[in-house]
């Protein structure tokens, strides 16, 4: 499986990021990209996040590698969209297309690649988050011998449902 993610998407998914200036929005980055890592621990998979560069942008495309995670900026002139659309079609029906954008997706869609909405997306990595800070807390628990057992440990319906659902993605 191959993630191809519509970075400024996502990050518009659980922040505004009108007045942010650049090292703030450095800051998102790095924050969203350590979500990703989060979730690529949890399921194994090639990450690819693209970035717009077409309105302060270098002259040619920039690629790098972040902690394991692609990182594309696209060039000057050139919308993130467009190199999404490039990456979905080379990878095919492998990849999966994480954006909200409909002209991305009914693209996505046409090259027989799967298409996640940015927001479906965002709880699946709020999910992971939440995973990781209930182990750290249970491994807590069983260092100082108070782990608790029981009925009060088991999930609600709606949070069982949930959990299902976000599982299919």
């Amino acid at each position: 499986m191959h993630l191809i993610i519509d970075g400024y998407n996502l990050l518009h998914v659980s922040r505004s990021l009108i007045r942010l200036n650049s090292i703030q929005l450095q800051w998102e980055r790095d924050r969203l990209i350590d979500q990703l890592l989060a979730y690529q621990k949890l399921k194994p998979c090639r990450i690819t996040v693209v970035w717009d560069g077409w309105q302060g942008g270098w002259n040619t495309e920039k690629r790098e590698e972040k902690r394991g995670i692609e990182l594309i900026f696209s060039k000057l002139g050139e919308k993130a969209d467009e190199v999404i659309k490039r990456l979905a079609k080379e990878k095919g029906s492998g990849a999966i297309v994480v954006t909200s954008d409909r002209e991305v997706s009914r693209f996505a869609e046409r090259m027989a690649v799967a298409v996640i909405p940015s927001e479906q997306f965002q709880e699946k990595l709020e999910e992971v988050s939440a995973n990781k800070l209930e182990e750290n807390l249970e491994e807590e628990e069983e260092e100082k011998g108070i782990k608790k057992k029981g009925l009060a440990r088991r999930l609600s319906k709606k949070e069982k449902r949930a959990r299902t659902a976000l599982k299919k993605l």
